[in-house]
């Protein structure tokens, strides 16, 4: 029997290079994640911009963080803008925090979201968090 991945699911893997990016990138479509939902996030907004552009991979924008959002992030600081990106695909506060942490480490996240867009204080329960390596 064939297990089929749950594509509702939001997952998170922290890597180090754009090697690593690329491959959890195709790991994530090949499990059945749209192109569209697979999402670069580093600490630095030129290099998410850099890496997403060599790897064909999305960036959090405003269809998936919501207008309201995008502008409040204008006038956040980098750490805050990063945590309100991840809150809005359903990342909890705690770990939007540990996972900045990471990023200030010169980590880079690839995200494969589930498609629903949380608020305020929601988050999604489920997401699924890989060991680093």
């Amino acid at each position: 029997m064939n297990k089929q991945t749950d594509l509702s699911a939001t997952k998170v893997r922290i890597v180090d290079s754009i090697t690593e990016v690329e491959e959890q990138i195709r790991f994530f479509q090949n499990e059945g994640y749209e192109q569209d939902n697979i999402f670069i996030l580093a600490h630095d907004r030129d290099r998410t911009s850099r890496i997403a552009d060599k790897t064909d991979a999305g960036t959090i924008g405003i269809a998936e963080e919501g207008i309201g959002t995008a502008i409040s992030n204008l006038f956040r600081s980098t750490g805050d803008e990063l945590r309100a990106k991840m809150r809005s695909l359903g990342i909890s506060k705690y770990d939007a925090e540990r996972l900045e942490v990471e990023m200030d480490r010169d980590k880079v996240l690839v995200i494969a979201w589930g498609g629903k867009e949380y608020y305020g204080e929601d988050f999604d329960p489920a997401v699924f968090y890989y060991t680093y390596y």
